[in-house]
């Protein structure tokens, strides 16, 4: 398996473990160990695949990674609602930037209920995690949603990488390694990402 970069081995790891590719998942994961990424990053970066994915697809990964190395999380002190709200809120706002309301009101026009687990349970009790930076993060959930096909999500986080300062040939090399694991999925990600490369190039 050849991965041009390491720094792309997360966001594999990732895609592997929302498509249940468990052998594939195992070489990556021993990769990155081999590689200097740290047990931590890649519990992080498997820990967060059940925001998309859920949590059987989670607890399968964990317990394949569980046999490679061993790291189980720590236990820190749970945050208030009130914390996780303001947390979450200002990962979501770096993530959508002047989108963030409009965000926020078209999820409440259907459900109340997951727009407020977006920013308390999302953002604030996963994704302000910080034993992985939100850039690192943003790569592994560009590499999911292009792998799942969600467009309209993996639209808004392209966008959303622009936002964090990730340069589009980053997100170019990403597509280019998925195809190691998953075609379809890098191509499912590269016409999207074309697609929002030419509606920049009209507005500039």
């Amino acid at each position: 398996m050849i991965v041009n970069n390491n720094q792309f081995l997360l966001p594999l790891i990732s895609s592997a473990s929302v498509l249940r590719k468990e052998k594939l998942l195992k070489l990556l994961i021993e990769n990155a160990l081999k590689n200097s990424i740290s047990s931590v990053k890649i519990y992080e970066t498997l820990l967060q695949t059940y925001l998309f994915a859920g949590f059987p697809s989670a607890l399968i990964s964990l317990k394949i990674a569980g046999k490679i190395f061993d790291y189980r999380g720590r236990n820190k002190p749970l945050l208030s609602i009130k914390e996780l709200q303001t947390k979450g809120a200002a990962a979501c706002k770096r993530i959508y930037g002047d989108r963030y309301e409009k965000l926020i009101k078209n999820v409440s026009s259907f459900s109340i209920d997951l727009s407020d687990w977006l920013i308390t349970e999302g953002y604030g009790k996963v994704l302000s995690r910080k034993s992985l930076g939100l850039k690192q993060r943003e790569l592994c959930i560009i590499s999911i949603l292009a792998s799942m096909k969600y467009e309209e999500q993996l639209i808004s986080h392209l966008f959303g990488a622009a936002r964090l300062k990730i340069k589009p040939e980053t997100i170019y090399d990403l597509f280019d390694n998925l195809k190691v694991i998953d075609k379809s999925g890098s191509e499912f990600g590269l016409k999207l990402l074309n697609k929002i490369l030419k509606i920049k190039s009209k507005e500039t």
